[in-house]
């Protein structure tokens, strides 16, 4: 009986995503790629055709399973007026936990937008995009938390919500409670707001 050459494609993104995500795209060797994925390099290319292939896939991978769930509570016919302070809340306390279990490598996106594979059109049109999401999601939770205060209020809340998720996430790899204080201003910039 014949090799088996079939493989569930979700599970190999995902368990390729981890090792993007915790090495960076330079950093992640074919060789630890096939570890983690349990596939050879023949049947990676042939699944994904490079190993850039496998890094949009895995990208794609991370955008739908970490970065849209926490941004659910965005989406929808009514977003609850308290959605920025949860969604920040959460990623408070994700980041600090003690374990470092739940977010030990910050953003995927971020951490590539921080590196020489930043230079790529398509790297940078993904963080664009993923950046332009955080916007458009934050823009709908300064509006239902504040119906009243005109459009270009809500923007600036938003851009500035924006800024600071950002700053937490690139700090989160090197300097844990500068990671924490972008969110904290986040938190109290909320908090004044609605005193």
């Amino acid at each position: 009986m014949g090799r088996r050459t079939t493989f569930v494609r979700e599970d190999a993104v995902s368990a390729a995503r981890d090792v993007f995500w915790q090495d960076g795209y330079d950093g992640a060797s074919m060789a630890s790629l096939q570890s983690a994925t349990g596939l050879n390099a023949s049947s990676l290319y042939h699944a994904f055709g490079s190993k850039r292939g496998l890094f949009d896939a895995a990208v794609e991978d991370y955008l739908e399973r970490v970065v849209r769930p926490g941004l659910a509570r965005f989406h929808g016919e009514r977003v609850d007026p308290g959605a920025l302070a949860q969604y920040f809340g959460a990623a408070r306390a994700i980041l600090a936990d003690p374990t470092g279990r739940v977010l030990p490598d910050g953003c995927l996106l971020v951490n590539t937008a921080c590196s020489g594979l930043a230079r790529d059109d398509g790297i940078a049109e993904a963080v664009g995009a993923y950046r332009a999401e955080l916007r458009a999601a934050f823009l709908r939770g300064a509006a239902a938390r504040a119906p009243h205060e005109p459009p270009d209020v809500h923007e600036r809340l938003a851009e500035t919500l924006v800024a600071l998720l950002i700053s937490a996430l690139v700090m989160a790899r090197v300097d844990q409670a500068a990671a924490l204080a972008a969110l904290d201003a986040a938190l109290s910039h909320l908090a004044a707001r609605e005193g």
